[in-house]
């Protein structure tokens, strides 16, 4: 049995590209149709910062090409999900743009941050990899994927997630350097070398990239290189020794426009940037050791549609949330943050929002940010003791969490900025603007966090053993064993207020 053929498109750098797929009762997913035109979206962008009206009507062709096909499957363009990432992200006129493609083909068009291309990409290469005998939930392992517009990286410790950047280094402003520059390859080069060099001591700080286990490798590029120097894993997974494709890439620096659109049939738009997709792969596998390279063959089209189409997988969307607040953790440490206390704030946290789920009206994702909140609501200590909450939000605020949108950053900022002070979420303005799904969250949250941190005022992490009992309008934490409570009473007296408000409910702490 199958349901309904789903379709997505994505609106990138260099070109629109449509997925449909048939996806089976049994979770199983089949490829029915790919299709893909190159649009200079990021030549616009990345040079003058507007989307041209010659390329909006490019654009609005190709949305209209693609609307005409996917009738054909029985897909409606309001059944569509259509994404676009950074160069529509980064233009000027990215409201009009969105609208008018909006208004002109009937395709709604949701515009994705650079967190949210890294989690699509997680979930579309794990999936993959599920196919060959590669595994990445114990070892040290580097998933990279450079597009026109960004470099997206994930860094993983023994499976579990230690670091997510998206950068903007993308083959179209590499490109976009060298003409201002009226340079040639080498110029390309050195502006990817001293990008790496910048980066590397932030990679470093994150992962040990000596010991790196697995270089897994995604885009059409390395894809091509695989065709040509590596042999297959499985159907859609690729291995390359690396010297094999140190000297492919050598090779190809020497080839013409031409020759790379008769020899490896790409699109001219393709192999413009083609030399230099393989050149800034190869410097960054030179920051490690690995003598073998994994090539997937996959995309965020695919995350999109693991995450959107198919049944939750319990499993996997708890290894998920366990990739999320290792992020976190190492944002922490990072920061030379008390881990110890963080850890308990969040146990405490979690253990108030499971005693309250049933009439806190969030979503299951409430529960994550709650997590990551406790994780870091005193990162700011790294900056200055006094006023550590403002600098929470604004570390915060600055900073990516893997698998969490820009929103959620937002969210999980203002929660910190919250979890002290005598000021309230609902009493400020900027929170006012959020929308109020999204304030209710912060609120209640907040009230949660401040509790929770409450409990462990000094520190040292001493009620390690209570239980959590809800009456007509009490909230009792009970500790067990013979306590002095006063340090916790008083720090409950002064955080406690916000809860009492927010759920109704009088904390007492025996």
């Amino acid at each position: 049995m199958t349901t309904k053929p789903q379709a997505v498109i994505e609106i990138g750098s260099t070109g629109i590209r449509l997925l449909v797929a048939e996806i089976t009762d049994k979770n199983k997913r089949y490829i029915l149709d790919r299709s893909e035109l190159p649009v200079a979206l990021g030549r616009d962008v990345f040079t003058t910062g507007t989307i041209s009206r010659e390329t909006l009507l490019q654009c609005l062709h190709v949305m209209n090409r693609f609307g005409e096909q996917l009738d054909g499957w029985g897909i409606t363009r309001e059944e569509t999900t259509v994404i676009a990432t950074r160069a529509v992200r980064e233009a000027n006129n990215r409201d009009p743009f969105v609208d008018r493609i909006k208004v002109a083909t009937g395709f709604n068009v949701h515009v994705i941050d650079g967190i949210e291309e890294n989690r699509l990409m997680y979930i579309a290469v794990t999936d993959c990899l599920q196919e060959g005998s590669v595994s990445v939930q114990q070892s040290n392992s580097i998933i990279l994927e450079i597009t026109g517009g960004t470099t997206e990286v994930m860094l993983m410790e023994c499976g579990r997630m230690a670091g997510a950047h998206s950068m903007r280094l993308g083959t179209v402003i590499i490109e976009q350097q060298m003409r201002a520059l009226m340079g040639n390859i080498d110029d390309g080069r050195r502006f990817i070398e001293e990008f790496i060099r910048n980066t590397r001591g932030t990679l470093k700080n994150e992962i040990n990239l000596e010991k790196i286990q697995h270089f897994i490798a995604v885009g059409n590029d390395m894809k091509v290189a695989s065709l040509f120097a590596g042999k297959p894993v499985s159907s859609f997974l690729w291995e390359m020794n690396r010297n094999d494709f140190d000297r492919f890439v050598d090779e190809v620096q020497h080839y013409t426009i031409e020759e790379c659109v008769a020899r490896f049939k790409l699109s001219y738009s393709d192999s413009q940037t083609f030399q230099i997709s393989l050149l800034a792969y190869k410097l960054f596998i030179n920051l490690t050791n690995v003598h073998t390279i994994i090539v997937p063959e996959t995309s965020i089209r695919e995350g999109l549609l693991i995450s959107t189409m198919m049944e939750p997988n319990k499993k996997l969307q708890l290894e998920f949330n366990a990739q999320i607040t290792a992020s976190a953790q190492n944002l922490l440490k990072k920061y030379q943050g008390d881990e110890a206390h963080a850890e308990y704030v969040r146990g405490a946290s979690i253990a108030i929002y499971d005693a309250l789920r049933h009439e806190l009206g969030l979503d299951g994702h409430a529960r994550v940010l709650l997590e990551v909140s406790a994780i870091l609501h005193d990162i700011g200590m790294f900056i200055r003791a006094q006023d550590h909450n403002k600098h929470s939000r604004y570390i915060i605020t600055h900073s990516e969490v893997f698998g969490l949108s820009h929103d959620d950053v937002t969210m999980v900022a203002q929660i910190a900025n919250y979890h002290k002070g005598s000021a309230q979420p609902q009493e400020d303005p900027e929170i006012w603007l959020l929308p109020r799904k999204n304030r209710l969250t912060i609120l209640k949250l907040s009230a949660i966090l401040r509790v929770a941190d409450a409990l462990d005022r000094g520190h040292q992490q001493n009620l390690t053993d209570f239980t959590i009992h809800l009456a007509k309008d009490t909230i009792t934490f009970r500790v067990k064993g013979h306590r002095n409570l006063n340090l916790e009473k008083l720090a409950m007296a002064e955080k406690g207020e916000l809860f009492e408000n927010v759920f109704g409910y009088k904390i007492v702490l025996v």
